[in-house]
């Protein structure tokens, strides 16, 4: 049985590991996606590397990775209960992911879930059933640390220039934002040890899919995009009052930094990409000006261009306009000129945090 909360062996043998290197896994089971890491340290000289290292975090390598849209939270708005399809989708994708744990041997792993089994009255239950069924056992991790994973998987991205940062990742049924004292991370805070370099925190409950279900279904997201900027804006606005946020932002030593699915394809948009390709995404600087065009493009378009969209495409089609509106909201309250776009996160975080635990 594969535990996400200790260490762990799975049967069969590595694949490109040595037979020392010491293998970890990481599940992040969310409203839209699952998402499956298997990864090792960087080791210098090496140039596989997936996340580059920084003062504050080491660089890994992945052996291995899955991810696939699941959309395990789709009505649990309007229910309160995960949809047996919903559940049997993502119970196909936790069997894939099973037999990829399976190929390797494991040092340690950790398997969370997020927004959907926090606010599903069988979230529980359903993932008791995964347990039974693939032997995975994975936890329901607050708001508070998928943030807080979420920023340590993207941390190695934070510019020496630097002051200060807004940290930001769109899920599907949520949204973290993470105040971040950059000084203070690089004059001594360690990023694994504690949340100091967090100033403070906000959990916004609504992501793409259920601020989508919120206005009337994906079907209405285009009529109703400026309702969700407005909406989104005003669950920002406490936030950004407690921290005087805007009365910094405008000092260009404020980074804005997205670990987010919605941003990473609107940056493949914008470069015109013929598919997505994670490399020339991740870690890029864009004007928010630029974003903020491509966003107009994709409202411009009619619903079955996007879908055919190869930087799109009909995973990511119903959802990419609410996922806009989140955008418009944050970059709208808090215009930092730039934004710098990861296409890492929490799998990320729990890789990291599991190497920074072992002796």
């Amino acid at each position: 049985m594969l535990h996400g909360s200790q260490s762990t062996r799975a049967s069969g043998t590595d694949v490109g590991a040595c037979a020392d290197e010491r293998v970890y896994a990481a599940l992040d089971l969310g409203t839209n996606n699952c998402r499956l890491l298997i990864a090792a340290p960087f080791v210098a000289g090496d140039e596989t590397a997936h996340v580059a290292p920084s003062a504050h975090a080491p660089a890994i390598k992945v052996f291995d990775s899955f991810s696939r849209v699941v959309r395990l939270g789709e009505g649990v708005g309007a229910s309160g209960e995960l949809s047996e399809e919903a559940m049997e989708r993502t119970l196909a994708a936790l069997k894939a992911c099973q037999k990829k744990l399976s190929r390797h041997r494991i040092t340690s792993a950790r398997f969370v879930a997020t927004e959907a089994c926090r606010r599903a009255n069988n979230g529980a239950n359903f993932l008791a059933r995964v347990q039974a069924e693939t032997g995975i056992a994975i936890d329901i991790i607050s708001s508070e640390e998928e943030a807080r994973l979420a920023f340590l998987g993207c941390s190695s991205l934070l510019a020496q220039s630097s002051q200060r940062a807004i940290v930001f990742d769109i899920g599907g049924g949520s949204t973290e934002l993470m105040w971040v004292d950059v000084e203070r991370t690089r004059h001594g805070a360690h990023l694994q040890a504690d949340n100091q370099h967090i100033t403070d925190w906000l959990s916004v409950g609504h992501g793409v899919m259920n601020l989508a279900d919120r206005f009337g279904g994906t079907g209405f997201s285009d009529m109703m995009f400026d309702d969700m900027v407005r909406f989104l804006s005003e669950q920002l606005r406490p936030f950004d009052e407690a921290n005087s946020i805007s009365q910094t932002i405008g000092d260009s030593s404020v980074q804005l930094l997205s670990t987010s699915g919605t941003v990473t394809t609107l940056a493949a948009i914008h470069l015109d990409l013929p598919k997505y390709d994670r490399a020339r995404i991740d870690g890029i600087t864009l004007k928010i000006s630029d974003i903020r065009a491509t966003i107009r493009r994709l409202l411009a378009m009619r619903p079955s261009e996007r879908f055919n969209h190869p930087c799109i495409g009909p995973d990511r089609a119903d959802f990419i306009i609410s996922g806009c509106a989140i955008f418009e909201a944050i970059s709208s309250m808090w215009p930092a000129g730039q934004i710098t776009i990861a296409d890492r996160g929490v799998r990320e975080g729990i890789i990291l945090s599991l190497i920074n635990q072992q002796p």
